[in-house]
């Protein structure tokens, strides 16, 4: 029996736009034979409109197919596969460590983490929100005890925003394309929370996109952790080396480094 750890594009996004591309082009259909007559002038303005968005809609339907092939860990590429592996192997745990990971979505990078860390114990956490409906607490349990770590794992519901966790709770934390899709004007505090629940000493492995746009000055945040103290801390780009550039571009990556250091 093999792992679920699902998709990231989910295919009931694309399945929606497959059907707003059939409804469309059935409209369109209509407005040219003229079989729905409210203005015979307007018939065939209708009629482009809708084709029109029929055309895109089967694009955008084609484009996350694409992105759905790519990251399938099924598929020829395993791209999600590639990275989450890449990124469990930045985690630097003691003997008997515990770790968080923020974000764990199906499990898979708390799994991956748990194998790379064979001492170690890893708590997932997420919220598990309507958008990603086929991510459950279940589904990680069901994937932890299919790879043989289910002693040494433990899914939790909770908000990356408010960590329910004391200071100094983690030996480890890691993170993989989870704090970019809060909503929020200052993500670098939501790193600051995951970081207060790091022990002195303990390592951090954060993947993300970490563009000006969605994080502000990185660099900028990167000397403000050394003044604190911080040991070492690196942002290192990972569009050639958790991909390769071109897939970086193509499926909308740009930006993905990895937070990482000690605390």
């Amino acid at each position: 029996m093999k792992p679920d750890y699902k998709n990231w594009m989910p295919i009931q996004m694309i399945i929606g736009f497959l059907v707003g591309a059939i409804i469309f082009f059935i409209l369109s259909l209509i407005f040219k034979e003229n079989i729905l007559v409210i203005n015979q002038g307007w018939n065939g303005i209708l009629f482009v409109i809708f084709l029109v968005l029929t055309i895109i809609m089967a694009l955008i339907c084609l484009y996350m197919y694409m992105l759905y092939r790519a990251f399938d860990y099924n598929g020829g590429r395993k791209l999600s596969k590639d990275i989450i592996e890449k990124t469990a192997k930045f985690s630097r745990v003691v003997e008997d460590g515990k770790v968080l990971d923020i974000g764990c979505g199906s499990g898979a990078l708390t799994i991956a983490v748990a194998k790379e860390n064979p001492k170690s114990y890893v708590i997932g956490l997420d919220r598990w929100g309507k958008e990603y409906a086929s991510f459950n607490k279940k589904l990680c349990e069901n994937n932890a005890k299919i790879e043989g770590v289910s002693a040494r794992t433990e899914f939790i519901e909770g908000n990356a925003v408010k960590l329910p966790f004391k200071d100094g709770s983690f030996d480890a934390i890691v993170s993989n394309y989870c704090i970019h899709n809060i909503p929020s004007r200052d993500r670098q505090k939501i790193l600051l929370e995951a970081l207060r629940t790091l022990k002195k000493g303990g390592t951090f492995a954060l993947h993300d996109i970490y563009s000006r746009g969605k994080y502000g000055d990185m660099d900028g945040f990167v000397d403000k952790l050394k003044s604190k103290g911080y040991e070492k801390v690196e942002l290192i780009d990972t569009t050639d080396k958790f991909m390769k550039k071109r897939e970086a571009s193509l499926y909308f990556l740009n930006g993905s480094g990895i937070l990482y250091g000690k605390k």
